[in-house]
This record gives structure tokens, sequence and C-alpha cells, in this order.
């Protein structure tokens, strides 16, 4: 059975060809330690990381590479910035809708170092409004950190205002750009944004075990890891130079060729390309599930654009028995439960149950969508 992959909001699959090839170069070639040697090999891992390092950067408007480090993921890069720019006393503004990437660092601030924070929930018609986050506003609010686009309703949150918003505050604006980097235009300038966090395996279409978070040069975070950087290797302290002060231990060099070839598919696909085409199978895969008797779909309707992700439900049948059977019986893979989202579920009233969660990449096709309704609809028709 040939497998329908529905999940890309957790991982993107298949990769480009190139993605495969450029790794399997590496290996071959020249996986040395970056930064950690003047000779032949070490030097040609660190130019292979320093590409990335500028693709990357091309791809969000950032001007100087240096700005840009390379974690294992988007949830240590936010972990980085909540917890290395965070003080005492100081208030944090958010959304419902945020993965416990967001959350969880948050929430153990606020445990400890008696940090405050207020989560800004949706109108009801979904969407978030700047004046709501305003109106949080405190003369402690030093941050406001929201997720690009919610991964339960894929709803899409107004960054660019709350940039402008931030910026006549003086406060620092902190994206997740989880469900959007790849899919929805980024520019860091343009959009005011401080500091921004990423995934390599999503949208960028990168291997696991890459992401990053650009951090302005006008913000200075205390490092979360301290160690070898291969530079200022005689000091006590953590490098001052960027990006070295914030990239402890050996890179993914394998990873970053990788992910450098993902970027570049994105780029030549075109950022825009790649939303529209995610945008036209969401709305089929909505109208097609609503004319499912038993079904309900979460999140706005289409009238209302969101990236690829489509969460629903079965009459009261549980979301994980749902996805078992896609997957089983139909060889479609999706996601049931809570998502890593907490909040998101409190905000779209599944929090007792959760929910299935389909979601699309550039390589999904309306035959796809077309499988999914089938399957839920013969599901629906023996459970409802």
């Amino acid at each position: 059975m040939a497998i329908i992959y529905l999940d890309n909001a957790a991982s993107t699959w298949p990769k480009p060809p190139a993605v495969k090839e450029m790794m399997a170069e590496v290996i071959e070639d020249f996986a040395a330690n970056p930064g950690r040697g003047g000779h032949a090999l070490a030097m040609k891992a660190s130019k292979a990381v320093f590409r990335t390092r500028v693709q990357v950067s091309r791809l969000f408007g950032v001007q100087n590479p240096n700005n840009l480090f390379f974690y294992l993921n988007a949830t240590q890069a936010l972990n980085q910035a909540i917890k290395g720019f965070l003080q005492a006393g100081d208030h944090v503004i958010s959304s419902s809708v945020e993965h416990n990437s967001v959350r969880r660092p948050i929430e153990f601030m606020r445990k400890n170092n008696q940090v405050e924070a207020t989560f800004v929930e949706p109108r009801e018609d979904h969407q978030f409004y700047v004046e709501d986050f305003a109106q949080a506003i405190t003369p402690s609010t030093r941050l406001i950190v929201v997720s690009h686009a919610s991964n339960l309703t894929g709803v899409i949150l107004p960054v660019a205002e709350l940039g402008k918003l931030a910026k006549e505050h003086g406060i620092t604006f902190l994206v997740d750009a989880s469900q959007s980097a790849g899919v929805l235009p980024i520019d860091v300038e343009a959009m005011n944004i401080h500091m921004l966090a990423f995934p390599g395996h999503k949208g960028l279409y990168g291997p696991q075990g890459t992401g990053g978070l650009y951090v302005s040069s006008d913000i200075d975070l205390e490092p979360l890891i301290h160690g070898g950087t291969g530079s200022q290797s005689e000091a006590i302290d953590q490098p001052t130079t960027r990006p070295d002060r914030y990239e402890s231990g050996t890179l993914n060099t394998v990873g970053l060729a990788g992910l450098q070839a993902g970027v570049d598919f994105v780029m030549e696909k075109g950022v825009d390309n790649i939303r529209q085409h995610e945008w036209e199978l969401v709305k089929q895969t909505i109208l097609g599930l609503q004319q499912i008797e038993g079904v309900h779909v979460y999140g706005p309707g289409i009238e209302i654009e969101r990236v690829g992700v489509v969460a629903f439900n079965i009459g009261e049948v549980d979301a994980a028995e749902v996805s078992f059977i896609l997957d089983q019986q139909y060889g479609i893979a999706t996601r049931s439960g809570f998502h890593c989202t907490p909040l998101g579920h409190q905000t779209a009233g599944t929090e007792q149950r959760g929910a299935v969660r389909a979601s699309f990449g550039i390589f999904n096709s309306e035959k796809d969508v077309e499988a999914l309704h089938n399957a839920v609809r013969e599901i629906a028709a023996a459970f409802v």
C-alpha cells in the first residue's frame, strides 16, 4: 500500500532529492569538524556551514548572516531566545495557540523567576487582533512572542502588525516560525522581528536535527550552553563574537548541508507558490470534510486563509482511533492527540479529546485530499 503522507506540520516528507544527495556528498567527502582546524577538510566543512547560514539569511531577509545561529531544532532555539532574554520582573505577552516550545519555557520562568505572562486569545472569527495585544501591554512588558501560524488550526497571526506594535512600545519581538518558514514570506527587517526561531525539517525541507535562531545585533542573550566554539579557546568565558557565542559544540555539518539544499529547493519553487499550493489543498480538504455527516472541522473557514493544516474529529470517535484506522486501513499518515499545544486545544474546545490533524506539503496533491475524504466518509458511516 502506497503511503499518503499528511503529517507535514510535524516534519515534511519526502525530502527533495538534492537534500539526500548533498548530505551523502558531505559524509563521503568532508564530514570533518567545522571551525575546529585549519586543514583542508575542516575548512571545507566550515564553508558548507557558512553557505547554509548565508542562504537561510537570504530567505528571511537577515542582513548579517553571523546573527543567525544553528541549533538542533526550533525548540532549542526558542529556549535560548526566551530564557536567554527574560529576566526576573519581566512581563511577556504571547498567544493562546502557542506550542509547548514557547509555553513551557515561559511557564518555567514564571514559576522560578517571577516572570509574568499574558496569553492573548483569538476572537470569535478565530483570528488574532493587534488591539488585543496592545491592551495586554504593561510597564513591565519586555517581550512579545508568538507563533507565526498555529500548528492546530493553521490560523495566521498578524506578525507584521505585531512587529510594528512592539517597535512603537520599545518591546522585543520574537516569532516562532515553525509552521511558516518556507511557507509564508518572512522579512525580519520589514516585519520588525528582533528574534526568529525556525526548524529545518518542516517547511524548509531539510533533515531533522536542524534549526536555528536569528537575533538582532542590538540584542544580547545569555548563552544557555557554554563550551567549545573553536574560537577564543584561551578564554575562560564564552566568546563574545557571533555566531560562536551561541554555537557551543560541534555543529551538524551533514544536516546543515542538507538544509541548504532544502532552502535552495524552497527558493527555486518560490514561497508564494508553495503557499498557494497548500492553501488550495486546505480549501479542498475543508469543503469536502464539511459535507461528511458527523465530521467537525476546527479553525476558520475557507474565507480566511490559513497554513496547510486542517484539524477535525468524527462524531465522538476517539481521535487516536481515527488516525490509527486511517494509517492501517487506508495508508494515510495523520497525527492525532494534542499536538504539543494544550493551549491551542483549549482555544479550539478540544482539550478533552484532542483532534486528528492532516497537514500538507509541496508534494501532496488533490488526489491525496480525495483519498482522505473517501476514507473519512467510510469511517464516519461506520461509527456515526
